[in-house]
């Protein structure tokens, strides 16, 4: 006879990372990835979020970078990025817990 392991409801902490990229990006200017990450690092050590040594985190917020540039809310030319507000507003949204509205079938068709 199985056992049924009845999972508890987990609760998921705010992506910091994706979040400090998103606020810095959202400046409008082009960054290195090093420029870029200088910004965050001091950023997330302000708010006491920068949490397992510089190297790891230096590899985390290189993955989120890519994940948005993937997804289309950052433009990357050569070595610079350059984040798209309107895209970053909605790939910061659902993680959130902000969910945007529900596009119609007449939306969608005009």
């Amino acid at each position: 006879m199985a056992i049924l392991k009845k999972n508890a409801f987990s609760r998921r902490v705010p992506d910091l990372v994706t979040e400090e990229l998103v606020a810095v990006l959202s400046r409008r200017s082009t960054f290195e990835f090093k420029q870029l990450f200088d910004i965050v690092h001091e950023n997330l050590r302000a708010r006491n979020a920068a949490s397992g040594g510089e190297e790891m985190l230096r590899l985390r917020a290189y993955e989120k970078l890519q994940n948005l540039v993937a997804r289309g809310a950052v433009k990357k030319d050569g070595k610079k990025y350059k984040g798209l507000p309107a895209a970053l507003k909605l790939a910061i949204a659902p993680q959130n817990g902000h969910i945007p509205p529900a596009r119609t079938a007449a939306a969608a068709t005009k």
